[in-house]
């Protein structure tokens, strides 16, 4: 199969993937340590030009191996609730640990100050509930506002901004409810809009942003400008990414803060799996692969995307032309439609790119279907496994536990 340069494999450094994990069982996912440097080294760049501080976004990439490697790069860990929060102070102790979640349960929100430095509310409702206790205990209190402004084209389920959305206050919402003993409690702002997304996106919404709030702004500590800058992709446009920061910083006088996942990871993993079976239906050839688009990388359903599979083209489609699809029972099972320079045989290696983010910390077991071990490339080569998953992984998750 031919070697493959696009960034998703450009770790590789043009060596095969057999020759790399062809001794892997499989499935397995593969993180790449050097390729989560490369990137870390931007982000380290943006916070030193800036002096914004970056949080890893745990629901994006929660691999806890690699958070005293990511520490030395980032200022600490951001949440979705209780449990990624004691995962980002317990695994990463010496950065911080900011918490955003929809609604917070009465049950949690006590072990949850053991864990959060910042806590983000949702709506003025949960900062009356809780805000007061949490400012008792020290906690640097937000509030996420929704400065009504979408930027996104497609993908409308990840676009917090869309008509009805139920993440964030508007601005109609904030005078409504606001009271000045709630603002009083406020040490920030927090907003959180993009996807996948270029600088020239948050430049439109900070734009927004200070439209609406740019009154409450000049009272407030600090401004964390949420998570889906592809500051690490290709062709990003960094310049104008941190002219947003400064601008802010200077004309509020706030601490800035950004909580990317993707950007962490991006290119950093890979899915290793193996062909099981060819078969063929009206026409259309599909490769049964041991690894499953709905239970290990389950955003190319939801999304949904095609990923990028070494030695295969998704985007000019010629040549030996294959469906790729998982061995469950669901008809839609599918990764995707791919062509190759050679078709695929049974038992032949199929490596997909970009598999360190939303995998992991997202797969399933339909089907009975297993989680795969997860390895580390290390930079100078070497494969370490990091975990050992197996039947009980499976049945724990379905009844008692003793």
């Amino acid at each position: 199969m031919k070697t493959d340069n696009r960034p998703a494999f450009s770790s590789l450094k043009g060596k095969s993937p057999e020759e790399i994990f062809g001794a892997l069982p499989t499935p397995c996912y593969v993180i790449d340590e050097s390729a989560l440097i490369h990137n870390c080294k931007i982000l380290k760049s943006v916070m030193n030009n800036t002096g914004c501080k970056i949080l890893l976004a745990q629901k994006a990439f929660s691999n806890f191996d690699f958070y005293p490697l990511l520490s030395e790069y980032l200022s600490g860990t951001e949440a979705s609730g209780l449990f990624e929060a004691r995962l980002g102070r317990e695994k990463m102790p010496s950065g911080e640990v900011h918490v955003f979640c929809g609604a917070y349960r009465e049950k949690d929100f006590d072990e949850l100050q053991k864990y959060a430095d910042h806590i983000v509310f949702n709506s003025p409702g949960q900062l009356k509930k809780f805000g007061a206790k949490a400012k008792m205990n020290g906690k640097s209190i937000g509030l996420r506002i929704n400065p009504e402004c979408s930027t996104q084209n497609d993908h409308e389920i990840y676009d917090p901004c869309a008509p009805g959305s139920r993440l964030g206050t508007t601005r109609e919402q904030w005078d409504r409810n606001m009271t000045p003993e709630l603002l009083d409690m406020l040490d920030g702002i927090h907003f959180h809009t993009l996807c996948e997304q270029n600088s020239d996106a948050l430049k439109t919404t900070l734009e927004v942003v200070e439209e609406k709030f740019g009154d409450i702004l000049p009272q407030m500590k600090w401004l964390n400008m949420g998570g889906g800058h592809h500051v690490t992709k290709a062709g990003y446009d960094i310049e104008t990414l941190e002219k947003c920061i400064i601008y802010a910083r200077e004309k509020w006088g706030v601490q800035v803060y950004l909580e990317p996942g993707e950007a962490v990871a991006l290119n950093a993993g890979y899915l290793v799996t193996r062909v099981l079976d060819v078969v063929e239906n009206s026409g259309i050839k599909t490769a049964i692969i041991d690894a499953s688009a709905a239970c290990h990388m389950p955003d190319v359903i939801e999304m949904p995307y095609t990923p990028p599979l070494f030695g295969a083209d998704n985007d000019n489609i010629k040549g030996e032309v294959y469906r790729i699809g998982g061995p469950t029972c669901l008809s839609g099972d599918l990764v995707g439609e791919y062509s190759f320079d050679s078709p695929p045989r049974e038992n032949d290696i199929l490596v997909f790119g970009d598999m360190a983010i939303y995998t992991t910390c997202k797969n399933n077991t339909f089907n009975g279907m297993p989680l795969p071990d997860i390895w580390k490339l290390t930079a100078d080569g070497k494969l370490i496994k990091l975990t050992c998953f197996g039947y009980n992984d499976f049945e724990s998750r379905l009844g008692q536990c003793f």
